[in-house]
């Protein structure tokens, strides 16, 4: 018992030591706690390994970091460092710099989170604001300091001008440093909210003040119909990735650059849209891309957000210093004259790294673009006919060109060839072109249905904005001569053809005679042998009941090219901030006069979802006067959608369209209106006509205009005019 009592004892010595014993060396345990060297612990009692290689594992790791802390702290100082050129970029960058990482950054006058909200909600100007449910428009008129919340169509608008005043009263102070932030808050405010603000949809334009968006006024308004495709194609623009050829020359030229595009507008027309593609082109191959819009009115700041492109809010200093620091500037219209006049007034030497891609063909805008045309890097221009007109006019104001212009025509993009069949970047194994040829046919039958339209109906169709150089009313007056069935007699007084018509045009009168004469001698020869049937003797009534059997026979066996069609005419674009009111007003003025014609008309609104519509076509016309279209984007458009085109014999649409290959062409100004007539009723009466121009234009776009030939000679500007890395 002595002997058990002594080894307790023993035990108990050992295992309660002093901490404070003399040359006892400490070391950390895995428990966190520093015991001397040579007591026992749980981890060795349980444990494999020996005090000596432990020792080595943890201590030396330690020993080793206290005698290299100048490398430690260097690794500090590293990461600090990257953690903040991190956050610099990022706030630098446009990110959300009030909610970036989660915090908001502090005013000086230690202002609260709720009263920085109320702040920021406040619109501190000299003004007062009155909002309407039906225009969607807020009107600014001078007055007294109140609140405003802006508020989509069908909610309401509140503003209580008691709550405002005591919400600035809650954020003044006697402090002299708020004081100042709130100056600093009333300036910044006043420059921005100076102009009448806006809310506009995302899909549909804002119509015209004077004609109100309604069927009473335009007959009959169709679409847009976005969502019956996305439930036929099972698919939507939204769900589009990247398109580029990452092999192709442009995506290497363009890869890790900077660019600047200058829209003059946004609106849903050539120009805009060509320009927003390209920047989406750029986006999707590396590049970095910035947007100056000179003119807000449009539909299509909400499809630039939903492309991530990026707009500067400035298009005076913060473009220009955007625009020096970038590797090329494309400016998109000839419009944009009087912002590259300012920027090469401000930096002499930006002119060097200016693209200017001309897309229209009239002399007002020559007479605005002169002014810096001859001190841009280079000119790009959509067609030869656009070439040679402007060339002459500079010629003739003596104006030097500093490089050759160039030539780039427009291309379809990837969602419309997608839809329409063609091989493209969005296409997959689940839908590919054939697939899409059914889905396209099972879209046309689905939105002519909604249109009322039936299998003997012929749509025409025309898109784009409406105003006198697009025709719209000419091509009116030529749908009333078909659909009222009227002999051509403006034709006989048209036979003086002037020097100044074209040979097809004087071709095109002879046709017109022609034709109108076999009328009138089958029109006599029915009517002689009225005159002699009415002369025979009466028939039995068997016989008659035989002739009448005989007859409906005979129209029964009527083959497909004979039987009688119906004319429809669509017209767009509805709502679109191009159009001219007047005009307008006068195409309904001539519709009300024309009962037959109106019942005839639809109307559709501006939209960026024209797949639907070029599906359920059956002939696209382009009737732009004057010098024509620049180059007509529509044209091809309706081309890959297999439609035969009538279009003005002018500009770009005669190098497009070949007469009686895949279209028909007609003069321009009235004297056209009656042989567009006369073409709208053979493509009527001839569906072979119709399908066979088709399948030849849709065949000639897969040649000349998809989206690879268009940046081919893209990429041939980019490398004349940037430094090729």
């Amino acid at each position: 018992m002595e002997d058990l009592v002594n080894r307790g004892d023993l035990h108990v010595n050992v295992v309660r030591q002093s901490p404070i014993r003399t040359g006892g060396s400490f070391k950390s345990t895995l428990s966190g706690r520093s015991t001397p060297k040579n007591s026992p612990t749980f981890r060795r009692l349980h444990s494999s390994r020996t005090p000596r290689r432990e020792g080595k594992s943890i201590g030396g790791v330690v020993q080793w970091f206290r005698s290299n802390r100048l490398l430690y702290w260097l690794l500090l100082i590293t990461l600090w460092a990257y953690l903040g050129f991190y956050v610099q970029s990022r706030w630098a960058h446009g990110d959300n710099k009030e909610e970036f990482l989660g915090f908001g950054g502090a005013n000086r006058n230690e202002v609260s989170e709720t009263e920085q909200h109320t702040r920021r909600d406040l619109l501190s100007n000299d003004s007062s604001v009155s909002a309407s449910n039906e225009t969607d428009k807020i009107q600014v008129e001078d007055g007294k300091k109140i609140g405003v919340v802006l508020a989509k169509k069908g909610n309401k608008v509140s503003s209580d001008k008691k709550k405002v005043s005591s919400d600035l009263k809650k954020i003044s102070s006697p402090n002299k440093r708020s004081r100042r932030a709130g100056r600093r808050l009333r300036n910044k405010t006043r420059d921005k909210q100076n102009a009448t603000a806006q809310v506009e949809t995302e899909d549909i334009e804002a119509q015209e003040p004077d004609i109100p968006q309604k069927n009473t006024t335009y007959g009959f308004l169709v679409g847009p119909f976005g969502s019956t495709e996305d439930k036929i194609l099972e698919w939507s623009p939204e769900k589009r990735t990247g398109t580029c050829d990452r092999k192709g020359e442009f995506a290497r030229l363009v890869w890790s650059r900077n660019f600047v595009l200058i829209f003059h507008e946004l609106s849903m027309t050539g120009a805009p849209l060509s320009m927003m593609e390209l920047a989406t082109e750029f986006l999707s191959c590396g590049a970095t891309v910035s947007a100056v819009v000179l003119s807000k009115r449009g539909g299509l700041m909400s499809e630039l957000t939903r492309r991530r492109i990026k707009v500067l809010e400035d298009k005076a200093d913060l473009s220009f210093k955007t625009a020096m620091k970038a590797d090329l500037v494309i400016a998109g219209s000839a419009v944009c004259a009087s912002w590259i006049d300012k920027y090469m007034t401000r930096f002499p030497a930006g002119g060097s790294q200016i693209v200017w891609w001309i897309m229209e063909n009239r002399r007002e805008y020559f007479d605005r673009a002169k002014v810096a045309m001859n001190r841009v890097k280079m000119l790009v221009f959509l067609s030869e006919s656009q070439t040679k007109q402007w060339q002459s006019w500079c010629d003739a104001e003596n104006i030097k060109l500093r490089s050759p212009p160039a030539i780039v025509p427009l291309s379809i993009n990837d969602e419309l060839a997608y839809v329409a069949g063609i091989a493209c970047s969005l296409n997959t194994p689940s839908s590919n072109p054939e697939k899409m040829l059914e889905k396209r046919k099972l879209l046309r039958e689905s939105v002519r249905k909604e249109m009322g339209l039936t299998d003997n109906d012929v749509l025409v169709m025309s898109l784009s904005s409406i105003n006198p150089g697009k025709g719209q009313l000419l091509l009116l007056e030529s749908a009333q001569l078909v659909i009222e069935r009227r002999p051509f007699k403006m034709l006989k007084r048209s036979v003086d053809i002037t020097e100044d018509q074209s040979n097809l045009a004087a071709k095109h009168h002879l046709r017109a005679l022609l034709q109108e004469s076999i009328d009138t001698d089958e029109r006599s020869n029915s009517l002689d042998q009225s005159s002699k049937s009415s002369v025979r003797p009466k028939q039995p009534k068997k016989n008659r009941l035989f002739n009448r059997r005989r007859r409906k026979s005979k129209l029964l066996s009527i083959p497909e090219e004979r039987q009688e069609r119906h004319l429809k005419v669509l017209v767009g674009s509805v709502g679109s901030k191009s159009n001219k009111v007047p005009y307008v007003k006068e195409m309904l003025s001539f519709l009300s006069q024309h009962a037959n014609l109106s019942k005839s008309v639809l109307w559709t609104p501006a939209t960026t979802r024209v797949a639907s519509l070029y599906s359920a076509a059956d002939v696209y016309a382009i009737n732009s006067q004057a010098l024509g279209e620049t180059f007509g984007r529509v044209t091809i458009e309706a081309m890959a959608f297999g439609l035969p085109v009538v279009g003005t014999d002018a500009g770009g649409t005669k190098e497009i369209v070949e007469h009686n290959i895949t279209g028909l062409v007609h003069p321009v100004g009235r004297p056209g209106s009656q042989v567009l007539a006369q073409n709208l009723r053979h493509l009527l009466r001839n569906p072979s006509a119709r399908e066979q121009m088709g399948m030849k234009g849709r065949k000639k776009v897969e040649k000349m205009y998809l989206k690879r030939h268009m940046y081919k000679k893209f990429s041939e500007v980019l490398y004349k005019c940037m430094r090729v890395k």
